[in-house]
């Protein structure tokens, strides 16, 4: 189904229109859903229109901002209108619009034009999924623990774990919000992708409005996570995992829960919009480019900086545009303060800014009275910037690790920083090059920060992985969803060592995989002595993986198996013959608590008592929801507990 043409849909429209449909026509809709984008042409004045038949046309007029906000915008023909099926099905084949709410974050005295995002209002995706600012702690902080995979979070499935820290009370709006939001997510948790079609989304639409009109933006940005994943999943779009529907349920559901409940965590009660507080003046350092797409059209870029006290910054220029944009964005003009810089000179260099104004997650705003003066940059190899790199990795990753799970897993909920480290490189290993971290480091995989083959970061990974014992200095992201990986943005020569990059003097010690081109003239021809001779071109041994040995792969399958076919599919593979022996390698491996919430799930799943006419005696799918996100979250608590051990 092609819907190019079709205009980005307001969620309230569409929940409103479905609403309007009699249960007979509700069962017709995603039949007639299918047909639309074949329907779909261009009409006067921007408008488009589907037609059914010779006298049935629907039209749809998008506003100002080219999405249909308004139910006045979308009319039909027919003699049903506006309550008829062709409406219904013509907003629900067209994309989700994005949530307004969650643009830049509002900066004082600074106009729309003027925000550090760069970009047009509704594009929460834009930015890095991951934190963006470098965390360099205090002498005092110890690294957190991590959570062993073999204990529970959660003693049975009456009482469902927060992701998120702290509490927070809220509005009677917003817990009558929450308990809609929770009653939607375990109704479309229980059809699964199945059986989750255009009525199932609708309810979680209209929950997810409800959730923004008292004031939770964020709870609202996960269930349209979720819509989103189900239409793509039931579209068999190309790259959707169903994991990643997994996560955005257990993200949804983990909100949802303490919403329901009264109280939540801050992450989910705060504001639509990032506010700006005012910085006074910063001294900031240039780290690295990173180029932005996102999956609804937008491009640009986001530099990294660090500030003379060690806090990381970024600074965004995010705008529709595509690859086209995200490529050109690298070399645009920095819009802050009349600074004359642009990102590859700021990448490289500083700034002395007066009057900044920064966000909680370290974004920089463009704000009338914010002044910058160009400075020059420091090496990676001086202070502050050495602290980077000088920090365990292992301290790090578990510093990362525990900001993720306390910040929640929302679309725009902050997450790890940048992490440095010196390694030395093994050699390619399918995808992905082998190195190792130097001072007697774990083993890492370091993975392209983004796989679009016209962005050089794959290509440059290719050249380095050919040349065996090259010692490099990284910058990147720690993929917190992999064993010991690494996407690195920024490589340079690690000092006091031979045969490292040789890298052009303008470039200033530093190369962005994303933006610069490594050739061969940048890597020294000779192997340093001592390296090892078995290492050559070849695929070589990325070691062992313990996320991927672990049993768990049972329980994430069995949790992807309720998402795709819902409780009934949970009830039949406890059905099934795998069932006696399931539970069987989680407690041999000491997965204890795994073992005993996957038996716990499977049991709530097929637990359907009926009277003696055949009707549910307890249709609701709420034990369910809370049976299936208890398992969802400890496996992912083991999960990070499993990453943060392989990096030791």
């Amino acid at each position: 189904m092609s819907t190019e043409l079709l205009p980005p849909v307001a969620p309230e429209v569409l929940a409103g229109a479905v609403e309007q449909l009699t249960a007979r026509l509700r069962k017709k809709l995603d039949a007639t859903i299918a047909e639309c984008g074949e329907r779909a042409a261009a009409g006067a004045d921007g408008a488009v229109e589907v037609r059914f038949g010779e006298d049935t046309v629907v039209t749809l007029r998008p506003g100002p901002a080219g999405a249909v906000t308004e139910a006045g915008q979308a009319v039909c023909s027919c003699l049903l209108a506006p309550r008829c099926l062709h409406r219904a099905a013509v907003l629900g084949a067209a994309p989700i619009a994005e949530v307004s709410g969650l643009s830049g974050p509002t900066e004082p005295g600074a106009d729309a034009s003027a925000r550090s995002g760069g970009g047009a209002d509704g594009e929460p995706a834009a930015v890095p999924a991951r934190p963006t600012a470098p965390y360099v702690p205090s002498p005092a902080s110890p690294a957190p623990s991590s959570p062993s995979p073999s204990s529970s979070p959660s003693s049975s499935t009456g009482s469902v774990p927060s992701e998120g820290a702290g509490e927070t009370a809220l509005t009677p709006a917003q817990t009558r919000a929450g308990t809609a939001l929770w009653e939607a997510a375990a109704e479309a948790l229980s059809a699964g992708v199945a059986a989750g079609g255009a009525v199932v989304q609708a309810e979680l639409l209209r929950a997810a409005h409800s959730a923004r009109l008292a004031g939770l933006p964020r709870a609202e940005a996960a269930a349209l996570r979720v819509v989103r994943g189900l239409r793509a999943a039931r579209d068999r779009s190309q790259g959707q995992r169903l994991g990643d529907l997994a996560d955005a349920f257990r993200a949804l559901l983990a909100g949802a829960a303490p919403l329901a409940s009264g109280t939540a965590g801050a992450a989910w009660a705060g504001g639509a919009r990032r506010a700006y507080e005012q910085g006074g003046s910063l001294r900031v350092y240039g780290l690295c480019r990173e180029p932005v797409l996102s999956a609804t059209g937008y491009g640009g870029v986001t530099t990294h900086l660090l500030g003379a006290d060690g806090s990381g910054y970024t600074l965004s220029d995010v705008r529709p545009g595509g690859l086209g944009r995200a490529r050109g964005a690298g070399s645009a003009s920095v819009a802050l303060g009349g600074g004359i810089l642009d990102h590859a000179g700021l990448a490289r260099g500083g700034l002395l800014i007066a009057g900044a104004t920064v966000s909680a997650d370290g974004r920089l705003g463009a704000g009338r009275s914010v002044r910058a003066t160009p400075l020059r940059g420091v090496d990676w190899s001086k202070a502050p910037v050495a602290a980077l790199f000088a920090r365990p990795v292992h301290e790090a990753v578990a510093e990362a690790l525990a900001v993720a799970a306390e910040s929640g897993t929302g679309p725009d909920a902050p997450g790890a920083g940048l992490l440095g480290c010196d390694v030395e490189v093994v050699g390619a290993a399918g995808d992905h090059l082998v190195a190792r971290v130097l001072g007697g480091g774990p083993l890492v995989r370091l993975r392209p920060a983004h796989p679009h083959p016209e962005l050089p970061h794959a290509a440059n990974l290719r050249l380095i992985a050919a040349f065996p014992g090259l010692a490099l200095r990284v910058l990147g992201r720690p993929d917190l969803d992999r064993a010991a990986t690494l996407r690195p943005l920024a490589v340079g020569p690690v000092p006091g060592t031979t045969h490292t990059l040789r890298l052009p003097e303008e470039w200033r010690g530093r190369a962005d995989l994303g933006y610069d081109r490594l050739q061969g003239d940048n890597v020294p021809r000779v192997a340093p002595a001592g390296a090892d001779s078995r290492t050559g071109p070849g695929p070589v041994s990325a070691g062992p993986d313990p996320l991927a040995e672990a049993p768990l792969w049972r329980v994430r399958r069995l949790l992807e198996t309720g998402v795709a076919g819902g409780r009934r599919a949970v009830a039949e593979a406890a059905r099934g013959t795998e069932a006696a022996g399931f539970a069987v390698p989680l407690r041999r491996a000491g997965l204890v608590g795994a073992a005993r919430l996957a038996q716990d799930l499977t049991a709530e799943a097929d637990r359907r008592p009926r009277d003696s006419f055949g009707r549910l005696l307890d249709p609701s799918a709420d034990g369910y929801a809370r049976a299936w996100l208890a398992s969802a979250v400890h496996l992912a608590a083991a999960e990070r507990f499993l990453v943060a051990a392989s990096w030791n």
